[in-house]
C-alpha cells in the first residue's frame, strides 16, 4: 500500500470594498507579487507578470491581472477597480501556510473592507514516495 500525505494548501481570497486606486496601481501590484512570496518564505522563480485588461463583458469591466510562479506553486490576482473587488489565489506545496496572516496581508495590500477566504487542502492522497 502506498503511503500518502497532503501536497499543499490553496487559499482563495475575495476582497470587497477595496481601494480602486490600489486595484489599478500597476507598480503597487507588481511589488506585491515580489514582496508577498518573500514575506511568506516562498521563492519566486520568474519575474511577476502584471497586465492591465480592458472591459471584456458585462461581468468584467476591466482591471489588472497578475501572476508570479513560485517554486512552491503560484500567486495570482484579478482586480476589478470599478467594482472595488479583487480575487486572489495563493497556492503552495507547503502544508503550514499561515492563512490568517495571508488574509491580513492581502486585506491591507488592497485596502479591502471585507473578505471571503476559502482554504482547500490540495493533493490529499499525494504519494509519500516515488512510484516509478
Amino acid at each position: 500500500m502506498t503511503r500518502t500525505e497532503q501536497f499543499g494548501v490553496h487559499l482563495m481570497f475575495d476582497g470587497y470594498g477595496a481601494s480602486p486606486e490600489r486595484l489599478s496601481n500597476l507598480d503597487m501590484l507588481r511589488n506585491l507579487l515580489i514582496d508577498l512570496p518573500r514575506a511568506l518564505g516562498m521563492h519566486a522563480i520568474c519575474e511577476p507578470c502584471v497586465v492591465e485588461v480592458g472591459p471584456l463583458n458585462r461581468k468584467d469591466p476591466g482591471g489588472v491581472s497578475g501572476f508570479v510562479m513560485i517554486a512552491e506553486s503560484h500567486i495570482s490576482f484579478h482586480t476589478f477597480p470599478a467594482r472595488r473587488f479583487v480575487s486572489a489565489d495563493v497556492y503552495t506545496c507547503q502544508n503550514d501556510l499561515d492563512t490568517d496572516r495571508v488574509k491580513a496581508m492581502l486585506s491591507i495590500a488592497f485596502w479591502a473592507e471585507s473578505a471571503e477566504v476559502n482554504v482547500v487542502s490540495r493533493g490529499t492522497r499525494y504519494p509519500s514516495e516515488n512510484l516509478a
